[in-house]
Formats: C-alpha cells, sequence, structure tokens
C-alpha cells in the first residue's frame, strides 16, 4: 500500500522532501512506488473539511490504496494568525481536523519550523539548522534589502539560501531535522 504526504506549496516544499528520502537512502523509484505526494497550496487550504485532496484521501484509505497519512505543515506565527498560527494553534486545529476527518488511526503530523522559537516555517527549520555565522549572513542580506514582505516571502528566503550555499544546500545530520526523519522514515514501516 502507498502512503500519502500533504504539504504546503507545490514543488518547492515536495522538493525538499525528496531530498531528504535519498539521505535517508530511499531511492527516488521508491518513492514514486510508494508515496504520494499531495500539495495543499496555502495553509488554510488544510482546515477545509471539503477539501477535494481530503475527499480523494479518504476515498484511497477506503479501498485500501493508502495506509498512513502524514500532515507536514508550517507554524508560521500567532502574531498574524492567532487560530492557525503558531506551532500550538496549527498543532491543536489540525488535530481537530485529522479528528473530524476519521483519519487520526492513520495520520501523523509534522509542524515545520525554526527549532528554537516554534514560529516560522521550513525554511526557518533549514535556517535554524546552518551554523550560525551562514544565519546571521542571510539574516543581514534580508534587513538591508529591499524585498517586500520579507518575513513571509518564504521562496525568496529558499532562493537566498540555494544562491549562498550551493555546495551545502542542508545538512540533514542537524538535530533539528531529527523528527522530520523520522516522521519520514515512520511512513515505510
Amino acid at each position: 500500500m502507498k502512503v500519502t504526504i500533504l504539504h504546503e506549496g507545490k514543488s518547492i516544499d515536495k522538493d525538499f522532501f525528496k531530498l531528504l528520502y535519498m539521505h535517508l537512502g530511499i531511492c527516488e523509484e521508491k518513492l514514486k512506488e510508494r508515496v504520494d505526494f499531495i500539495g495543499m497550496g496555502t495553509k488554510s487550504n488544510f482546515f477545509k473539511l471539503k477539501n477535494q485532496n481530503y475527499r480523494l484521501l479518504k476515498s484511497e484509505i477506503q479501498r485500501e490504496e493508502v495506509a498512513k497519512v502524514l500532515f507536514i505543515i508550517d507554524a508560521d506565527y500567532e502574531k498574524n494568525d492567532n487560530i492557525y498560527g503558531g506551532y500550538e494553534n496549527t498543532k491543536i486545529e489540525l488535530e481537530k481536523i485529522i479528528k473530524e476527518l476519521n483519519l487520526a488511526d492513520c495520520s501523523d503530523i509534522c509542524i515545520t519550523c525554526d527549532f528554537d522559537s516554534k514560529d516560522g516555517y521550513l525554511e526557518s527549520l533549514i535556517l535554524s539548522s546552518i551554523p550560525q555565522k551562514q544565519k546571521e549572513c542571510i539574516e543581514n542580506f534580508l534587513k538591508c534589502s529591499d524585498f517586500k514582505s520579507k518575513e513571509n516571502d518564504k521562496a525568496i528566503l529558499n532562493q537566498i539560501y540555494k544562491s549562498a550555499y550551493p555546495n551545502a544546500p542542508y545538512d540533514f545530520t542537524s538535530k533539528y531535522f531529527d523528527e522530520l526523519k523520522q516522521k519520514l522514515k515512520n511512513l515505510f514501516e
């Protein structure tokens, strides 16, 4: 049976999870056979019970085509959204949705954010895993740049990181990735 990973966005997050799976020794061919990646678009789509992706997923589970589901969602910031923003709010609200969908028995949640502050998104997790000097360099660049929406524009942050450190894009050995790696591995057990 297959497993499903529901994630934000479309391809950036999916590509990152594929790279992490490669680091874990799971080849792309096996991923294609066993894992369905479903980009939910914006975070708010996770909290819509009538989302078409949920209808299709539930149908696949009933037909015993999908055995496990992993919801990977950004914490974002509580100051920007006091219902769905921040680690705890995201967890509480997503657990409610999973329960209402009757998916609790086959589902798990991974909330991506800065490891220490518990705010942010996948890119915040990535930044928290790099050496302090590199992190400060990126943060200083963002402070002095003219980019709009610096705090929320994940694509800009991701591009800066990839451009600045092309030969060492991610340190998957960092303890900050341990939870995510374990949850991805659990899908194959």
